[in-house]
Protein backbone atom coordinates (compact mmCIF):
# COMPACT_ATOMS: atom_id res chain seq x y z
CA UNK A 1 0.00 0.00 0.00
CA UNK A 2 1.27 3.29 -1.00
CA UNK A 3 2.33 5.61 1.66
CA UNK A 4 1.07 9.06 1.97
CA UNK A 5 3.48 11.71 3.22
CA UNK A 6 1.26 14.91 2.90
CA UNK A 7 1.73 16.79 6.14
CA UNK A 8 5.26 17.52 7.52
CA UNK A 9 5.73 15.90 10.78
CA UNK A 10 5.34 19.21 13.49
CA UNK A 11 4.20 18.99 17.51
CA UNK A 12 5.98 18.07 20.02
CA UNK A 13 8.00 15.41 20.91
CA UNK A 14 5.61 12.45 21.52
CA UNK A 15 6.19 10.75 25.40
CA UNK A 16 5.46 7.36 25.98
CA UNK A 17 3.10 6.92 29.33
CA UNK A 18 2.58 3.12 28.75
CA UNK A 19 3.90 -0.01 27.27
CA UNK A 20 1.25 -2.90 26.89
CA UNK A 21 1.27 -6.17 25.36
CA UNK A 22 -1.24 -7.33 22.26
CA UNK A 23 -3.27 -10.56 22.01
CA UNK A 24 0.66 -12.04 20.54
CA UNK A 25 2.79 -11.12 23.16
CA UNK A 26 4.21 -7.63 21.14
CA UNK A 27 4.88 -4.91 23.28
CA UNK A 28 3.18 -1.68 22.43
CA UNK A 29 4.41 2.07 23.17
CA UNK A 30 1.12 4.25 23.82
CA UNK A 31 1.88 7.86 23.25
CA UNK A 32 0.39 11.21 24.83
CA UNK A 33 -3.19 11.63 23.29
CA UNK A 34 -3.02 12.14 19.39
CA UNK A 35 -6.01 14.81 19.45
CA UNK A 36 -3.64 17.17 20.99
CA UNK A 37 -1.35 17.54 18.39
CA UNK A 38 -0.69 19.45 15.55
CA UNK A 39 0.16 17.11 12.99
CA UNK A 40 -3.23 15.84 13.57
CA UNK A 41 -5.02 18.46 12.86
CA UNK A 42 -2.91 19.39 9.81
CA UNK A 43 -3.94 16.56 8.54
CA UNK A 44 -7.51 16.82 9.33
CA UNK A 45 -7.52 20.28 7.70
CA UNK A 46 -5.59 19.11 4.36
CA UNK A 47 -8.68 16.20 4.47
CA UNK A 48 -11.53 18.49 4.69
CA UNK A 49 -10.32 21.30 2.73
CA UNK A 50 -8.18 19.39 0.12
CA UNK A 51 -9.01 16.20 -0.24
CA UNK A 52 -12.00 14.37 -2.64
CA UNK A 53 -13.83 12.21 -1.16
CA UNK A 54 -15.61 9.59 -3.81
CA UNK A 55 -19.31 9.86 -3.70
CA UNK A 56 -21.13 6.32 -2.65
CA UNK A 57 -24.67 4.99 -1.83
CA UNK A 58 -23.29 4.27 2.03
CA UNK A 59 -20.38 5.93 3.59
CA UNK A 60 -19.44 3.49 6.76
CA UNK A 61 -17.94 4.84 10.05
CA UNK A 62 -15.83 2.52 11.66
CA UNK A 63 -13.52 3.32 15.16
CA UNK A 64 -9.90 3.64 14.78
CA UNK A 65 -7.83 0.68 16.17
CA UNK A 66 -4.04 0.66 17.60
CA UNK A 67 -2.79 -1.83 15.15
CA UNK A 68 -1.65 -0.15 12.25
CA UNK A 69 -2.51 0.88 9.70
CA UNK A 70 -6.15 0.10 10.60
CA UNK A 71 -7.15 -2.40 8.08
CA UNK A 72 -4.97 -4.89 9.39
CA UNK A 73 -6.04 -5.31 12.91
CA UNK A 74 -8.12 -7.65 13.69
CA UNK A 75 -11.06 -5.84 14.67
CA UNK A 76 -11.02 -4.25 10.96
CA UNK A 77 -9.93 -7.31 9.40
CA UNK A 78 -13.55 -9.10 10.37
CA UNK A 79 -15.67 -5.74 10.21
CA UNK A 80 -14.70 -5.80 6.17
CA UNK A 81 -14.83 -8.89 5.83
CA UNK A 82 -18.62 -8.64 7.00
CA UNK A 83 -19.31 -5.78 4.87
CA UNK A 84 -17.92 -7.55 1.78
CA UNK A 85 -19.82 -10.25 2.27
CA UNK A 86 -23.08 -7.86 2.17
CA UNK A 87 -22.09 -5.17 -0.16
CA UNK A 88 -20.48 -4.40 -3.22
CA UNK A 89 -17.13 -2.69 -3.26
CA UNK A 90 -18.32 0.31 -5.46
CA UNK A 91 -21.25 0.83 -3.03
CA UNK A 92 -19.69 1.87 0.35
CA UNK A 93 -16.97 4.17 1.18
CA UNK A 94 -15.05 3.62 5.06
CA UNK A 95 -14.01 6.71 7.03
CA UNK A 96 -12.18 5.63 10.47
CA UNK A 97 -13.02 7.83 13.35
CA UNK A 98 -12.06 8.43 16.87
CA UNK A 99 -8.75 9.14 18.25
CA UNK A 100 -7.39 9.71 14.92
CA UNK A 101 -10.08 12.34 14.11
CA UNK A 102 -12.04 11.69 10.71
CA UNK A 103 -10.02 9.41 8.41
CA UNK A 104 -10.89 8.19 5.02
CA UNK A 105 -10.15 4.51 5.10
CA UNK A 106 -7.88 5.20 1.70
CA UNK A 107 -5.50 7.42 3.55
CA UNK A 108 -4.63 5.30 6.48
CA UNK A 109 -0.93 5.18 5.56
CA UNK A 110 -0.67 8.97 5.67
CA UNK A 111 1.39 10.90 8.28
CA UNK A 112 0.47 10.62 11.07
CA UNK A 113 -2.20 8.05 11.32
CA UNK A 114 -0.35 4.92 11.05
CA UNK A 115 2.64 6.87 13.38
CA UNK A 116 0.73 6.51 16.79
CA UNK A 117 -0.47 4.62 19.22
CA UNK A 118 -3.17 5.70 22.13
CA UNK A 119 -6.03 4.04 24.26
CA UNK A 120 -8.60 6.35 25.21
CA UNK A 121 -10.07 3.44 26.93
CA UNK A 122 -7.46 3.24 28.95
CA UNK A 123 -7.49 7.02 30.28
CA UNK A 124 -9.36 8.02 33.40
CA UNK A 125 -8.38 11.45 33.36
CA UNK A 126 -11.48 13.23 33.18
CA UNK A 127 -9.88 16.25 31.59
CA UNK A 128 -8.62 14.26 28.78
CA UNK A 129 -12.00 12.38 27.95
CA UNK A 130 -13.66 15.53 27.92
CA UNK A 131 -11.05 17.35 25.64
CA UNK A 132 -11.18 14.04 23.16
CA UNK A 133 -15.07 14.41 23.24
CA UNK A 134 -14.58 18.36 22.51
CA UNK A 135 -12.46 18.00 19.84
CA UNK A 136 -13.89 14.95 17.74
CA UNK A 137 -17.23 16.31 17.86
CA UNK A 138 -15.93 19.73 16.04
CA UNK A 139 -13.75 16.79 13.71
CA UNK A 140 -16.99 14.81 12.77
CA UNK A 141 -19.02 17.70 12.51
CA UNK A 142 -16.70 19.20 10.02
CA UNK A 143 -16.33 15.53 7.75
CA UNK A 144 -20.30 15.03 7.93
CA UNK A 145 -20.63 18.74 6.45
CA UNK A 146 -17.54 18.16 3.38
CA UNK A 147 -19.63 14.78 3.00
CA UNK A 148 -23.37 16.09 3.31
CA UNK A 149 -23.78 15.38 -0.76
CA UNK A 150 -21.38 12.53 -0.41
CA UNK A 151 -23.17 9.57 0.67
CA UNK A 152 -27.32 8.95 0.38
CA UNK A 153 -26.73 6.35 3.81
CA UNK A 154 -24.24 6.51 6.34
CA UNK A 155 -24.23 4.21 9.15
CA UNK A 156 -21.49 4.22 11.81
CA UNK A 157 -20.77 1.10 14.26
CA UNK A 158 -19.30 2.21 17.42
CA UNK A 159 -19.86 2.40 21.23
CA UNK A 160 -18.79 4.30 24.29
CA UNK A 161 -16.96 8.10 23.98
CA UNK A 162 -16.55 7.51 20.26
CA UNK A 163 -21.04 6.97 19.42
CA UNK A 164 -21.09 9.88 22.04
CA UNK A 165 -19.25 12.06 19.66
CA UNK A 166 -21.08 10.95 16.81
CA UNK A 167 -24.34 11.22 17.74
CA UNK A 168 -23.74 15.31 18.99
CA UNK A 169 -21.99 15.95 15.81
CA UNK A 170 -24.97 14.43 13.84
CA UNK A 171 -27.28 16.16 15.97
CA UNK A 172 -25.32 19.13 15.49
CA UNK A 173 -25.19 18.67 11.35
CA UNK A 174 -28.81 17.59 11.43
CA UNK A 175 -27.30 15.01 9.35
CA UNK A 176 -28.51 11.37 9.65
CA UNK A 177 -26.24 9.16 10.75
CA UNK A 178 -27.85 5.01 12.10
CA UNK A 179 -26.34 3.74 14.73
CA UNK A 180 -24.90 -0.08 15.11
CA UNK A 181 -24.87 -1.98 17.80
CA UNK A 182 -28.58 -0.39 18.99
CA UNK A 183 -29.36 0.58 22.44
CA UNK A 184 -30.78 -2.20 23.63
CA UNK A 185 -28.13 -4.53 22.44
CA UNK A 186 -25.60 -2.93 24.12
CA UNK A 187 -27.74 -2.85 27.33
CA UNK A 188 -28.11 -6.59 27.24
CA UNK A 189 -23.97 -7.36 26.80
CA UNK A 190 -23.22 -4.16 29.42
CA UNK A 191 -21.10 -5.75 32.19
CA UNK A 192 -20.33 -3.85 35.08
CA UNK A 193 -17.56 -6.35 36.43
CA UNK A 194 -15.61 -5.55 32.97
CA UNK A 195 -12.93 -2.98 32.35
CA UNK A 196 -15.00 -2.26 29.72
CA UNK A 197 -18.35 -2.90 30.48
CA UNK A 198 -19.74 -1.82 26.87
CA UNK A 199 -17.68 -4.98 25.67
CA UNK A 200 -15.48 -4.94 22.39
CA UNK A 201 -17.29 -4.17 18.94
CA UNK A 202 -16.34 -8.25 17.79
CA UNK A 203 -18.66 -9.44 20.17
CA UNK A 204 -20.92 -11.45 18.45
CA UNK A 205 -24.18 -9.86 19.39
CA UNK A 206 -22.80 -6.90 18.20
CA UNK A 207 -21.34 -8.43 14.84
CA UNK A 208 -24.72 -10.24 14.19
CA UNK A 209 -26.60 -6.37 14.16
CA UNK A 210 -23.90 -4.86 12.45
CA UNK A 211 -24.38 -7.61 9.65
CA UNK A 212 -28.44 -7.08 9.80
CA UNK A 213 -28.09 -3.54 9.66
CA UNK A 214 -25.95 -3.33 6.00
CA UNK A 215 -28.60 -6.26 4.58
CA UNK A 216 -30.91 -3.62 5.44
CA UNK A 217 -28.90 -1.04 3.76
CA UNK A 218 -28.12 -3.45 0.49
CA UNK A 219 -31.73 -4.04 0.58
CA UNK A 220 -32.58 -0.63 0.07
CA UNK A 221 -30.09 0.20 -2.74
CA UNK A 222 -31.78 -3.35 -4.68
CA UNK A 223 -35.47 -1.69 -4.53
CA UNK A 224 -34.22 1.54 -5.69
CA UNK A 225 -32.33 -0.10 -8.42
CA UNK A 226 -35.36 -2.07 -9.41
CA UNK A 227 -37.35 1.18 -9.16
CA UNK A 228 -34.95 2.80 -11.55
CA UNK A 229 -34.97 0.08 -14.15
CA UNK A 230 -38.48 -0.18 -14.44
CA UNK A 231 -39.20 3.22 -15.38
CA UNK A 232 -40.71 4.93 -12.11
CA UNK A 233 -39.43 7.97 -10.31
CA UNK A 234 -36.83 7.07 -7.96
CA UNK A 235 -37.94 7.01 -4.49
CA UNK A 236 -36.30 8.00 -1.39
CA UNK A 237 -36.72 6.60 2.39
CA UNK A 238 -36.75 8.54 5.68
CA UNK A 239 -33.05 8.54 6.95
CA UNK A 240 -33.16 7.77 10.23
CA UNK A 241 -30.98 9.89 12.86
Amino acid sequence: MQEYQIVPGAGAPRRVVEVVQDRHGNQIEIFDPPFYRKEFEDAYRFIIDNYRVAPREIGLFLPCAVRKPYSQSPSHKLFRRIIDGVLAPEDYHITIFGTCGTVPAELECMYPYRNYHYMLGKTTDERIRRDFHRIEVYRLKGYLEKTRDTYRHRLAYCIGPFRKAMVEAAEATGIAVDLLPSDPMIERLYDIDCPFPEGSLSMQGYIDEFREGLERLAGEIRVRETTALEGCPERRGVVRA
